[in-house]
């Protein structure tokens, strides 16, 4: 939303709706007010940025504000963990509600009020059918709804159940205020919804001074009217919704009238965007918790490496629309990479190790070459890269007996070490079984910097460390968590399509020594390998771990088809 590439690009239909309510005077005192209205009921998901964005970005676009309102209605499902992790992953975005911090509970006392007023008027009754009971009575899509025996009690005695409710001396499940509206309604939401139900849960803030909860559709638009909100934006699942919004905004007292507008939600393949399901994943260790880098949490993709300016970027160009669809994956790691690559500190790393002894380099000698930290960067610092006489390489960039078109090292062949020297593979040696534990090499002195007198080129160039001065570390490897595009679709069961190689872990990687700079929150470039982070839960000074943020390139297609997919 406010992104400046964006700045030309034509209004989306909201802006459109805010820019023709200021011109035609439709907005108390010209400022629009807006709200992100989460449920502190797990922790926030790659979805939740559009919404994030569209709320805030559309306050601070037209000069208004974004309340932040934590619909805490269901203390059965909620923690205060959950509300201090939506703090942090809003501020992670760059937005800041400043003193506007709300939660429904603050209106606990105006709600009740409103629904004991409601059932003075005649338009609230206390039901005492079943959950199932209630289903039944509601119909269908096609068949009308029927009127609950309970509908036709007096006002008399809905007030004493409500009050007796409210005093705890019924069991959960047992009585239900129901708003009196119409059971032949052709929108179900609309068939008497409930209003209240009872729930013996502490609450985080209110602790044990309820025992009913008001619903969310009574408790959403009130405690927007009450807030002021101007335009009150959510995802299309809320349109069949939108006639109980506008019927409690009707209610008798209340002032201000707010309005409800819908867009299409943030849907990607290969995830889910499921509370409950990602939930799932966590109370079953099938993930290392919310902030598991493979989960699409934000607290996740933090994790990981991405940026909140990547993020940002990502749903920005996916835009605002009326129409749901699915995002591919691909886009939102272009985004990332796009975004990496400019800030990305290059490093190199060798994950998967040969060693190299260069016979003809002296003992004990040790150089350093410059290397740039960020070549995208007009303005880079450099740092430095010991080299010694054993380095290790990958090992993929060694053959002994090589394939064609194979230009890295192999015996007899020159190659280029990056930033250093030529050399030249003589020799191998190997253990008992055969396998090969280094390669023999010499180097040309006079290739310092990779150029030589004669001018002679090489075609495989290598990135290597230093054996005697790189960092061991563990690196995580991380891969979509899903192998299906639509987890579950072919099953029935998500779970199903969990991928198993959506983390591998690599115990001792050998990284450069500049590696052990690196702090939580940096982002890194191992050479060839991949974007990296310093991972903020498990790594230490004593033992870092470095997070695979992404590939370089988008590799999964060509994974794809290994899988067979």
């Amino acid at each position: 939303m406010e992104n400046e590439k964006n700045e030309a690009r034509p209004l989306n239909f909201l802006e459109k709706i805010i820019e023709d309510d200021l011109k035609n005077g439709r907005v108390p005192d010209d400022k629009i007010v807006t709200r992100f209205p989460p449920e502190p009921n797990g922790y926030l998901h790659i979805g939740h940025i559009k919404s994030i964005c569209i709320n805030f970005g559309l306050a601070l676009k037209y000069g208004g504000r974004c309340h932040l309102r934590l619909d805490d209605t269901n203390p059965a499902k909620e923690e205060t963990e959950y509300i201090d992790s939506i703090k942090e992953d809003i501020k992670w975005l760059g937005f800041d509600w400043g003193k506007y911090e709300f939660y429904a509970s603050d209106y606990y006392d105006q709600l009740y009020e409103i629904a004991v007023r409601l059932i003075k008027d005649g338009k609230a009754y206390v039901d005492e059918l079943s959950a199932e009971e209630m289903k039944e009575y509601r119909g269908s899509l096609t068949e009308p709804g029927r009127n609950s025996p309970w509908r036709d009690r007096s006002i008399e005695e809905n007030l004493r159940l409500f009050e007796e409710m409210k005093a705890g001396k019924y069991p959960e499940g047992t009585l239900t205020l129901r708003a009196k509206i119409d059971m032949s309604s052709p929108n179900i939401n609309m068939r008497d919804p409930a209003l209240y139900r009872i729930k013996y849960a502490h609450h985080p803030r209110t602790g044990d001074k309820w025992c009913i909860y008001p619903m969310y559709d009574f408790t959403h638009p009130i405690s927007d009217a009450i807030e002021g909100i101007t335009h009150s934006i959510c995802t299309l699942e809320f349109e069949d919704h939108r006639p109980a919004y506008d019927w409690a905004c009707s209610i008798d007292g209340i002032e201000h009238t707010p309005h409800q507008y819908e867009f299409a939600r943030l849907n990607i393949n290969y995830l889910l965007m499921s509370k409950r399901k990602l939930l799932y994943l966590v109370n079953n260790h099938l993930v290392s918790g919310w902030d598991d880098p493979r989960m699409p949490t934000i607290s996740g993709v933090r994790r990981r490496g991405y940026s909140p300016e990547a993020m940002k970027d990502f749903v920005s160009r996916v835009g605002v629309a009326k129409v749901e669809g699915v995002v591919d994956y691909s886009l939102m790691e272009f985004c990332v990479r796009e975004d990496l690559n400019k800030r990305a500190k290059r490093l190199m790393a060798v994950l998967d190790p040969i060693k190299i002894v260069i016979d003809n380099y002296p003992d004990g000698k040790v150089e350093y070459f410059e290397a740039e930290d960020n070549p995208e960067d007009e303005n880079t610092s450099k740092h430095r890269i010991a080299f010694s006489k054993n380095l290790y390489i990958e090992r993929e960039d060694f053959m002994e007996t090589p394939v064609k078109g194979y230009h890295r090292l192999y015996p007899g062949n020159e190659i280029r070490l990056k930033y250093a020297y030529y050399i030249t593979a003589t020799g191998v040696e190997k253990d008992g079984e055969g396998n090969i534990t280094a390669v023999h090499c010499t180097y040309d002195p006079e290739s310092r910097g990779g150029t030589t007198a004669d001018g002679r080129k090489v075609k495989g160039t290598s990135h290597w460390v230093s054996a005697d001065h790189a960092l061991v570390a563990e690196v995580r490897q991380y891969d979509k968590l899903f192998s299906a595009e639509c987890p579950g679709a072919a099953t029935g069961n998500y779970l199903d399509d969990l991928n198993p190689d959506s983390l591998k872990i690599i115990p001792a990687a050998y990284i450069e020594e500049e590696a052990g700079k690196a702090k939580v929150g940096d982002y890194l470039q191992f050479i060839r390998n991949g974007y990296y982070c310093v991972d903020s839960r498990d790594s230490s000074p004593e033992h870092m771990v470095f997070n695979r943020t992404c590939t370089l390139k988008d590799s999964w297609a060509k994974q794809k088809a290994k899988m067979g997919l």
